[in-house]
């Protein structure tokens, strides 16, 4: 186990800072080939077989190219779940889950909430986790998306309809909810720039960025949904760039939204907006 242990650090301690190095090991070695605890934990002696030796050196490569280890293993943990990830969805973020908390806290069980671009599921997932009592749909545009979603509730035991939809294009739903939330595209092409090379690499443009000189183009979308579909006093909830936090207040006044709130994320910056319609 200590010489396994010595060679995923000699290949990846360039890549990762010591107590980043520990985690990948461990979800390696744990996770990814399946090394029982007590072997890892007590560094015994163990053997990898031939195809194991291969898996190994394989995600060993990934991960030296700067392939995130959520992508190479194939799960992410994420609001005490385990989802399954793939590049055709985002891996799920700490803001997101500090998102989900607001809207858990915001609503009763017995609710019927739409998650819109609902990506990996991670939201629509975890809500119905959360809130059993919940009716609960999604929709993305992916279908490759749409199919990790249904796995991830399936995995979870939860259920959750999904459909696809180019909110762009087509709303043809008179569906009525208490609660819509979304973490939509929302980086412009101009702040690729500062982003990190394993996430412009890796992870699917098509959930990240703008391709649109209007910044705002999904949060209009989405906003109109929320005017047609959402009952009297029903709940927007948006995971936001804080950017276009000024932006994005007038937008939902104009539209038609009251009580409209600014949340940060644990990072100090303005992450998520919650609002009413016709409150």
């Amino acid at each position: 186990m200590k010489r396994l242990l010595a060679h995923i650090s000699d290949r990846l301690n360039k890549i990762y800072d010591s107590r980043e190095l520990d985690v990948v090991a461990a979800t390696l070695c744990l996770e990814y080939l399946e090394i029982p605890q007590t072997t890892y934990y007590l560094k015994d002696k163990y053997e990898l077989t031939s195809a194991r030796q291969q898996m190994l050196a394989d995600a060993l490569n990934r991960l030296a190219n700067g392939e995130p280890l959520q992508y190479v293993v194939g799960t992410a943990p994420f609001c005490g779940l385990q989802f399954k990830v793939d590049r055709n969805v985002l891996i799920p973020r700490p803001e997101t889950a500090e998102l989900i908390e607001w809207v858990t806290e915001s609503v009763k069980s017995e609710c019927s909430i739409l998650d819109i671009g609902t990506g990996s599921g991670c939201i629509a997932v975890t809500l119905s986790h959360r809130l059993p009592g919940a009716k609960i749909e999604a929709c993305d545009v992916s279908e490759d998306a749409l199919h990790i979603a249904s796995v991830n509730a399936e995995l979870n035991k939860t259920s959750v309809r999904f459909y696809r939809r180019d909110i762009l294009k087509e709303w043809d739903s008179d569906n009525k909810y208490d609660v819509i939330v979304s973490n939509p595209p929302y980086i412009a092409d101009h702040e690729k720039q500062s982003m990190e090379k394993t996430v412009l690499d890796y992870e699917p443009h098509l959930a990240l960025f703008v391709d649109n000189p209007d910044s705002l183009l999904f949060y209009r979308a989405i906003a109109e949904i929320g005017n047609r579909n959402l009952n009297k006093g029903g709940l927007l909830f948006l995971e936001i760039n804080p950017l276009y936090v000024n932006e994005m207040v007038e937008m939902l006044k104009s539209t038609g939204y009251s009580n409209i709130e600014i949340r940060k994320d644990i990072f100090g910056k303005d992450r998520m907006i919650k609002a009413d319609i016709y409150g």
